[in-house]
């Protein structure tokens, strides 16, 4: 049996976590910059504002209906989602982070156990830890388990187990809100006659890989109860690492784009070295904006590069790093964006040494497990790379951000 846990408009409540004024007032979280709406509280929902309206279109509708808008906080975000993680672990012995909000727990518990009973105990146990509410549904299949964790996030007690024959739930659900199918896909279906999960469930599989592709043709197969999307290993570490930011404005000097390069590549770092990896390279690319003068379109320029051998020290990539950004910028261009990709990862454990070269890799090594200690300890950035520069005022623009509630010691919230 597996079981689908999701977070309820996670980000919103992350911000009513800490802000108890945020209760029951309508709240939407914006993105990077803040851009567009990716997160809405259910009174926000009721006002039909949809995902990804731009927030410059809403300025009315904030005033008129009091909405508190929330920039993207990240480093808030993302330690809730490794808290409400960890509180799964007690209750699977194998727990598949599917997003930030969303884990798929792999169960192994006795015929006829109370599903719908573990399931209200997951949800108060991630609700006292972390003041989060989450919606659970049970099913022998992932794409069974998104349709009863949607149910259950509708339901009074956020909990639904999927019945044994769920042929009357997938008979009144509409094909598009199976997961993985598409508006195309969907219009598709409809022109043969596929308008319900059930009526996908029905067709043939030669028909549905014939007609489609063997994606659809394992998604019918997962709505009947046969698990067809398993993954080879659900502890599976990343096949790339990257880091991305748009810029809160136009960036057009090179030391600007070189210092937001080097915080990225930081930031990848630390998180591969978590996984316990190194990686054999990098791609690192900027984005830039057309130009209006000339209607050029903008784009992108980028470029690889291969390390000596395979690294997890911040240090050795940005000495390889740093030496290709020049070429790769070009003068009187805007850039938007930068970003670095890491691949080739390999295991920390157990890698081939270079004979040459050991002491200097064991030393740098060393280094940075006490630099991430520390920054662990002390908070995000305690020690940086002096290349990731200062003031960075090339920074995404984020004018309504919260504070760091869990993860730096002077914003932690004071009972007064």
């Amino acid at each position: 049996m597996l079981a689908l846990v999701d977070c309820n408009n996670f980000y919103v409540s992350c911000e009513r976590v800490f802000n108890p004024t945020l209760s029951n007032r309508p709240v939407l979280a914006l993105s990077n910059n803040d851009g567009c709406v990716i997160s809405r509280s259910n009174e926000v929902k009721k006002l039909g504002v949809k995902m990804g309206t731009p927030y410059f279109q809403l300025k009315n509708l904030i005033k008129h209906h009091n909405i508190a808008v929330c920039s993207s906080n990240y480093e808030l975000y993302g330690d809730m989602s490794r808290r409400v993680m960890a509180v799964l672990a007690d209750f699977a012995p194998g727990v598949e982070p599917y997003s930030i909000d969303e884990a798929f727990l792999h169960l192994s518990l006795p015929d006829k156990f109370d599903y719908f009973d573990y399931g209200k105990q997951i949800r108060q146990r991630i609700l006292k830890w972390t003041g989060l509410p989450v919606g659970v549904g049970f099913a022998p299949t992932r794409t069974l388990t998104k349709i009863a964790n949607h149910i259950g996030k509708k339901s009074k007690d956020g909990v639904f187990v999927m019945p044994d024959d769920p042929s009357q739930i997938l008979n009144e659900l509409a094909v598009n809100e199976v997961w993985g199918i598409g508006g195309r896909l969907t219009e598709k279906l409809k022109r043969i006659g596929i308008c319900t999960a059930g009526q996908l469930a029905a067709r043939d599989d030669a028909f549905l890989r014939q007609q489609f592709n063997v994606c659809v043709a394992r998604t019918a197969l997962e709505l009947r109860g046969t698990s067809a999307l398993e993954s080879d290993s659900i502890n599976e570490p990343s096949k790339s690492v990257s880091c991305s930011r748009s810029f809160g404005h136009p960036v057009i000097e090179l030391s600007e784009l070189e210092e937001a390069v080097a915080t990225y590549t930081s930031t990848a770092a630390a998180k591969m070295r978590g996984e316990n990896q190194k990686a054999c390279g990098a791609n690192v690319y900027f984005e830039y904006y057309p130009e209006y003068e000339d209607k050029r379109g903008g784009g992108t320029s980028g470029t690889s590069v291969t390390f000596d051998r395979p690294t997890g020290s911040t240090g050795e990539m940005l000495s390889k790093i740093s030496k290709v950004l020049p070429s790769l910028f070009i003068e009187g261009r805007r850039y938007k964006k930068a970003g670095v990709v890491f691949f080739g990862l390999e295991g920390a454990v157990g890698d081939q040494p270079d004979l040459f070269d050991a002491p200097k890799s064991e030393r740098s090594e060393k280094l940075y497990e006490a630099i991430d200690k520390i920054n662990r300890q002390f908070g995000k950035k305690a020690v940086f790379q002096l290349g990731e520069g200062v003031k960075q005022g090339w920074t995404m623009k984020r004018d309504h951000l919260s504070p760091n509630y869990t993860t730096n010691w002077d914003q932690i919230p004071v009972v007064k």
